[in-house]
């Protein structure tokens, strides 16, 4: 018996089969250039800290003194990092998260329950006033 359908989902197409590829490869991208963080990576290495994706990574980044503070051109790119650490955490932690760009260019991480967050601004804000910390983030999201 022939069927000209064998291999292929019942309900979709082979355009919204490569339109599905072409955004979770697009995602995979931008989750690996994201994950980089150079320079919340050399602070932390200065300062002891193993960022391993993990929460406890995440406390102890809140723990630091902020030393960068003087500088706030050093402050505004550790913001940004650390914005985009907690973002990889949360994807590689909490299931059903994902990288996705606002309108404007700036990465946001979407929630299984798509509710999206600024990580970027949490993390400039974190870097400037300490608030709110970067744990307490990845705490909420976890909750739902």
């Amino acid at each position: 018996m022939e069927n000209g359908h064998l291999g292929r989902r019942p309900g979709r197409h082979p355009a919204e089969n490569a339109e599905r590829h072409t955004a979770e490869a697009r995602e995979q991208a931008m989750a690996g250039m994201y994950a980089e963080c150079g320079l919340l990576r050399e602070l932390a290495d200065a300062a002891g800290v193993r960022l391993d994706d993990t929460v406890d990574s995440l406390t102890a980044l809140d723990q630091l003194l902020p030393r960068w503070r003087d500088d706030p051109q050093v402050s505004q790119w550790l913001g940004i990092d650390a914005g985009l650490y907690l973002g990889t955490v949360i994807r590689r932690r909490i299931p059903g998260s994902a990288w996705r760009l606002a309108s404007d260019g700036r990465p946001l991480m979407v929630l299984a329950t798509g509710f999206e967050l600024d990580v970027t601004a949490l993390g400039a804000s974190w870097a400037e006033q300490g608030a709110p910390q970067l744990a307490a983030v990845y705490r909420a999201a976890g909750d739902g």
